[in-house]
């Protein structure tokens, strides 16, 4: 598993929603490290990043 650090901003796109709602459900929102964990491999994120960095 690896940590990425994104812009907060992404967080309330369209496209990045669905991710966040498969995390809730599959891990809760309750880390003690505070962070997130995204239900998806590397690349798919990557890509996810990379489109919503061009908008």
């Amino acid at each position: 598993m690896k940590r990425f650090v994104i812009p907060i901003s992404y967080l309330n796109q369209p496209s990045f929603e669905e991710l966040r709602n498969q995390a809730e459900e599959e891990f809760g929102y309750d880390h003690p490290m505070g962070g997130l964990t995204i239900p998806c491999g590397d690349d798919a994120f990557l890509d996810l990043i990379s489109h919503l960095t061009r908008l």
